[in-house]
């Protein structure tokens, strides 16, 4: 079900504009993104803005406590992407994953915990392309930690669900309010938080990676039993690497390499569009066979993808420049692995749950980064860019890549009816969920092609299905923006 907006925040879901343009997750974090491109930022400087604001008021998708990527594209459709992802404990050896159940890192074990990359990631992206003095991108993030701020609909909501994951560790509980979760509309205020993203606004992310910050995240770990300590926080460092990209119906698709699995993208949308070159993309046909090459492609990603060397938050900036980035960052589940940074306000990603078992090409080891759901977007038209975009979700984030991009070039819709239309989800063991409101001919269609329905309370948001969310970006072939934040989630675009 599509949450409901009314009023000025249903306005806000779409923009148009000439300059710049913002989308993201929550009205104060688009704010924040469109305040520093006013100061004279760079779409770098809006997005780590709005990134941070982000992570105070959707504790539950995202934090410092996470990890991030980002695709940043030119006008001349040159694109880079920045991998922010941590890697594993350097004690983590898969002889001690092998005792565990299933021969596996379960979902919210200590050994889950990863390094947690989003800060460095941050100052990466700040170094190359940032305009504005570092110590200004975080003063939104800080005021809303400090002061407070109205709890979000769909924020509201997810905290509710996931209430049970806030109990296991004391100082998560406490920060957490565990048993009483946070009605939408009540302030909810974090000062360890913004004493936190004060020191790094000052200091830079030594201040995260080092001392007493570093302390207190690996102490956190070890009380649970985890592995991380400070050495392997001191030793993180991100990359840089060029896009992936492949052409689908006049579109050079661009998306991150592995350890995301963007691949499962571009190959499901090269090989969808040469099987349905003889069939009508509105057509039921159609959809089985993008639904078929999806789950092939998704399949193979889970058996390639890998350390090169679900739940997540999304901002997509363009710049008055032309400058273009589309930056994800998340803790993975909600509220990731349920363990707190005692007194530091947030809680840390549980992306060791990404690992396969071990032998296996992504299986667990010392260093080493896990398959990574996080794939921020883009996309060229005629060599220069066209859109940046991103779907939050999980394993929903390439299926929606793939649905949007066939809305838009496959069958011309446009960007606020391709974001709001029905959307489907494989889940594990190959099961369809399909979202209410989809057509009863699609629906059909599908289930005789064998695309049977999840088991009640199969999902992965609380037992749902989550159809997941969207920041879009698009240029116009006259030079303007059109910026749509999805009808499912808090978000709005804001253009200038």
């Amino acid at each position: 079900m599509l949450a409901t907006h009314s009023g000025a925040a249903a306005d806000m879901k779409y923009a148009r504009a000439q300059n710049s343009m913002v989308a993201t997750g929550h009205p104060l974090a688009a704010a924040a993104g469109q305040a520093m491109l006013k100061a004279g930022g760079s779409a770098v400087d809006a997005a780590v803005a709005a990134d941070a604001v982000m992570g105070v008021v959707e504790p539950m998708a995202t934090s410092i406590g996470g990890d991030l990527q980002a695709m940043l594209v030119h006008p001349d459709g040159s694109a880079l992407t920045c991998n922010g992802t941590g890697r594993a404990p350097a004690a983590l050896h898969a002889q001690l994953v092998d005792g565990l159940p299933d021969g596996r890192i379960p979902e919210r074990h200590a050994y889950s915990v990863t390094v947690p990359g989003a800060v460095r990631g941050w100052s990466d992206l700040h170094q190359r392309y940032g305009q504005l003095p570092w110590r200004r991108l975080f003063t939104p993030a800080i005021e809303a930690a400090e002061n407070g701020f109205a709890l979000a609909e769909v924020a509201a909501r997810e905290w509710r669900w996931f209430d049970h994951v806030l109990h296991a560790d004391p100082h998560c509980a406490s920060l957490y309010r565990a048993g009483k979760p946070r009605a939408h509309g009540e302030i909810f205020r974090n000062p360890e938080l913004a004493r936190v993203l004060r020191a790094i606004a000052s200091d830079g992310p030594d201040a995260f990676y080092s001392g007493p910050v570093a302390c207190a995240i690996a102490t956190g770990v070890q009380a649970r039993g985890g592995l991380l300590d400070e050495a392997d926080l001191a030793r993180h460092q991100g990359d840089w690497r060029e896009a992936l990209r492949a052409d689908f119906c006049g579109l050079t698709v661009l998306e991150c390499p592995p350890n995301s699995h963007g691949c499962a993208v571009l190959e499901t949308l090269v090989e969808a569009g040469r099987r349905c070159q003889q069939l009508d993309p509105a057509s039921p046909k159609a959809t089985v066979e993008l639904v078929r090459t999806t789950g092939l492609a998704l399949a193979r990603a889970r058996e390639t993808v890998t350390d090169p060397a679900g739940n997540t938050v999304c901002t997509v900036v363009v710049d008055a420049s032309g400058l273009a980035v589309t930056l994800m960052s998340s803790i993975f589940k909600r509220f990731g692995s349920g363990i707190v940074a005692p007194g530091c306000g947030f809680v840390l990603q549980n992306r060791g749950f990404g690992f396969a078992v071990p032998g296996h090409v992504n299986g667990p080891g010392p260093g080493k980064r896990p398959y990574h759901t996080v794939i921020p977007g883009a996309a060229l038209k005629h060599g220069a860019f066209h859109a940046g975009f991103g779907v939050v979700g999980g394993l929903m984030q390439p299926q929606g890549h793939i649905q949007l991009l066939w809305r838009l070039a496959a069958l011309g819709q446009g960007l606020p009816t391709a974001l709001a239309a029905p959307r489907w989800r494989l889940e594990a063991g190959e099961r369809l969920a399909l979202e209410a409101g989809m057509p009863a001919e699609v629906a059909l269609a599908l289930r005789e092609a064998g695309f049977a329905a999840p088991a009640a309370g199969s999902g992965e948001l609380a037992g749902r299905s989550d159809f997941g969310g969207a920041q879009f970006v698009l240029r116009n072939a006259d030079g303007s923006l059109e910026g749509a934040s999805d009808p499912r989630k808090d978000g709005v675009a804001l253009g200038s």
